[in-house]
């Protein structure tokens, strides 16, 4: 049927129509109520290099150069940035965290952007979390920002950096406090309510033709000519 059509079927069956979106809206607010706010809180670290650069003084005792591989790569701090991402996006350590992927808590690290082929632009590292508790948010980023620092003198260690050349890690923006996000209610609530009105529409249609179908019976019981329904126009 045409858009004139359907807005006829909805007239004429205003008693199915109007009791199904009342229903649809009903529970679209009910949806709206059950699904649990999150919270979010986020935090931005930076990486910067120690006060004496990434290489210790020429040695005549030492043939190679002491240095952090981590500092002197081609694209040095900011390739390490990356690095740290990587790492704190690992399931294993978000679960070790208390935030298990698949759960209520969601845990994002990134340097700002969530394009991939973007992984790499400075050496920022960008934590957020999102969770039912607003405690539990920040303290989660609080536990992201301390795992950050750990992991990166771990692989300091790993490649033998000297001690005075390890990478300084500050703290650009401190977790903030916990902020409600309705994103993920409002959401549920506009689906529940387009399946309610989808389901609305559904029964005034079957109600149209259930009308349509006793008429054709009556008349036929009646001996009366068969109601047709008129062909549409294209």
């Amino acid at each position: 049927m045409d858009f004139w059509s359907t807005i006829g079927v909805l007239f004429r069956r205003w008693y199915v129509v109007l009791p199904a979106f009342a229903l649809a809206i009903f529970a679209s607010l009910a949806v709206y109520r059950t699904v649990p706010v999150q919270y979010a809180s986020n935090a931005v670290i930076a990486l910067t290099l120690p006060k004496n650069g990434g290489v210790l003084p020429y040695n005549p005792r030492e043939p190679n150069p002491e240095l952090n591989p981590l500092i002197v790569t081609e694209r040095g701090l900011t390739a390490t940035a990356s690095i740290l991402i990587a790492a704190l996006n690992s399931p294993d350590v978000a679960t070790e965290l208390g935030a298990p992927p698949g759960g209520a808590v969601e845990l994002s690290v990134n340097n700002g952007s969530s394009n991939l082929e973007a992984m790499a632009n400075g050496p920022l590292v960008y934590i957020e979390v999102e969770s039912p508790s607003p405690d539990l948010s920040r303290e989660l980023v609080q536990r992201v920002s301390a795992r950050a620092r750990v992991e990166l003198r771990e692989r300091e260690v790993q490649v033998a950096a000297p001690a005075t050349t390890y990478i300084v890690v500050t703290d650009v923006v401190a977790p903030t406090a916990p902020e409600p996000r309705l994103a993920r209610k409002s959401r549920a609530m506009v689906v529940a309510l387009a399946l309610g009105g989808m389901a609305a529409l559904t029964s005034a249609y079957a109600a149209e033709s259930f009308a349509l179908a006793r008429r054709r019976r009556v008349a036929k019981d009646a001996g009366l000519p068969e109601v047709v329904l008129p062909e549409r126009v294209p």
